[in-house]
């Protein structure tokens, strides 16, 4: 296990700034995941801690080692490729055991390592086929094997599961977070997808355009996110938002005249401020008053109903029901907002209003 620090990392290209200026520490042990939309600099900054990217300005420090200088086959860290990137001609037990031949490992322990990893990933089987064999699921699991005999003081993964389908991914999803849990390594895990974050990560980092916008266990910036960035990106469904201003006594007026009632315990706003309502899809229901809604689509899932439509204010808006509900498109359906679920931001600079 190891203590990873980013401590002001910055990264330019000419005169290019994409990453700036990064703080963060992942504990000795934590499953960190860095999440954001394409092009953010996740994997940019993954390529720095492994010493695949020169940094500009900064430190990435292990153990409160420096790594700046140490060359990337030195900083006893292995990365799990988005690609795979096995030998084709080799066999998988040759794959996973070609790392350890080359710094001279002796026999016997490479034997030991490549076992126990195999066994642990369930590929003892595949030990002699090549990768043009397998399937792109245990094609992963021996990517993640050379990595594990490797013994790394980190793992860093670059959105390893991007090439399988929906069903695979959940469940080589559930076999990362299980090898977490077997092997207490400290591993940094990237991903555009925010659902894999919310499942597997001790502490999610959310990037966008190279900055960092929060960082903190996922229920946290579920509950409290810090900006409107962090509310729309952490939670799926997405969260809805709605433009209006703040009246008197907390009192939330939409652009279409709605109003709903705020408590003034929670959040810092003044009367005329402009600010967007941000409400999940969960924390909403059917009512005879409150927020009108324009539906354009129901979606019947047997378990809960999806409801799609606009509102004065929103581009798009969406309520989540529990069970089978009846409500059909080209109707209005007016919408109840729970308060006591609801966020407020500032629509000026999208910072939370929470106080």
């Amino acid at each position: 296990m190891a203590l990873l620090e980013l401590r002001n990392v910055k990264k330019s290209y000419g005169p290019v700034d994409v990453i700036h200026g990064i703080d963060i520490t992942v504990q000795s042990g934590e499953f960190c995941v860095f999440v954001g939309p394409s092009g953010c600099g996740k994997s940019t900054l993954l390529r720095m801690i492994a010493g695949l990217e020169q940094i500009t300005d900064g430190e990435i420090a292990i153990d409160d080692e420096r790594l700046n200088e140490v060359a990337a086959s030195e900083r006893g860290l292995a990365m799990v490729f988005q690609s795979y990137a096995l030998y084709p001609h080799m066999s998988v037990r040759n794959n996973l055991s070609f790392g350890l031949e080359n710094i001279s490992t002796p026999k016997p322990e490479i034997d030991q390592r490549v076992n126990e990893a195999a066994r642990m990933l369930q590929i003892e089987d595949y030990l002699d086929r090549k990768p043009g064999q397998l399937s792109g699921g245990q094609r992963q699991r021996v990517a993640i094997g050379r990595a594990v005999v490797r013994e790394p003081r980190v793992f860093l993964f670059d959105e390893p599961l991007s090439n399988l389908d929906a069903e695979l991914r959940v469940a080589t999803r559930g076999e990362i977070s299980a090898l977490h849990k077997r092997l207490g390594n400290t591993m940094v895990y990237v991903t555009h997808d925010q659902v894999e974050a919310m499942t597997m990560a001790d502490k999610i980092a959310v990037l966008r355009a190279g900055r960092l916008e929060q960082f903190g266990p996922p229920l946290d910036l579920f509950n409290a996110p810090a900006n409107r960035f962090v509310a729309g990106f952490i939670g799926s469904p997405k969260m809805n938002f709605v433009k209006g201003t703040m009246g008197e006594g907390g009192r939330f007026i939409s652009d279409g005249g709605a109003e709903v009632q705020m408590d003034t315990a929670r959040f810092k706003t003044r009367p005329n401020q402009a600010v967007e309502l941000g409400v999940r899809p969960s924390h909403t229901s059917p009512s005879d008053g409150g927020i009108p809604l324009k539906v354009r689509a129901v979606e019947q899932l047997g378990t809960e109903t999806f409801v799609y439509g606009a509102v004065d204010g929103a581009e798009e808006f969406a309520m989540q029901l529990a069970g089978q509900v009846n409500i059909q498109p080209d109707t209005v359906q007016h919408v109840a907002i729970d308060a006591a679920a609801a966020h407020l931001f500032d629509l000026d600079t999208g910072l939370s209003c929470a106080q």
